[in-house]
């Protein structure tokens, strides 16, 4: 699968959007250089008040921009960095790789893929009833539908523009579906 890099974001402070950027340096097994969940322990904000010493699977946040289109079909103006992501793509199926995915970005960056994102309420604060399009109940499995990206670690770091490719390298059988982390 090949997709395309469409935006990168980040906020050194803890807010719920990231502005974009020309362009965002990815560090060996921290994240994205000055963003605030960048860090070998969580940075959750929520999370690191109960679990600070957890190693910190969330330091890059990819969303499919493709989500965007869905969002404003159903009335919800959404761009690049405004449901705090720090990767934006284009053509890769984000939500069907599996746990340890690794996604190639451009010449140098490689990043593991660890889980689904768990959205929070905060979205509906962002616009009110989104959370109820990125987050879903399955009629029939009873499950729930994550939509809103995925969370990965930096293997190896690099710069990552708009524009980049991204090549993704499933991971050895067998594969493990994405769980929420």
């Amino acid at each position: 699968m090949t997709g395309q890099v469409a935006a990168v974001s980040r906020n050194g402070t803890y807010s719920f959007s990231k502005p974009t950027r020309d362009s965002v340096t990815l560090l060996t097994g921290l994240g994205v250089e000055g963003d605030v969940h960048a860090g070998e322990t969580i940075r959750h904000q929520f999370r690191m008040t109960y679990e600070p010493d957890l190693p910190n699977l969330r330091q890059v946040h990819l969303m499919h921009e493709e989500l965007f289109a869905e969002l404003r079909a159903k009335g919800f103006a959404v761009s690049a960095g405004e449901l705090g992501e720090n990767i934006t793509t284009r053509g890769v199926d984000l939500l069907g790789l599996s746990t340890g995915a690794l996604l190639h970005l451009g010449e140098q960056a490689v990043l593991e893929v660890t889980g689904l994102r768990n959205p929070c309420s905060k979205i509906n604060d962002f616009r009110s009833g989104l959370l109820g399009e990125v987050f879903t109940m399955d009629p029939v499995t009873g499950g729930f539908t994550f939509k809103s990206g995925v969370m990965a670690v930096v293997r190896r770091g690099g710069t990552v523009r708009p524009g980049d490719s991204v090549q993704v390298e499933p991971p050895p059988f067998p594969h493990r579906p994405l769980e929420r982390v």
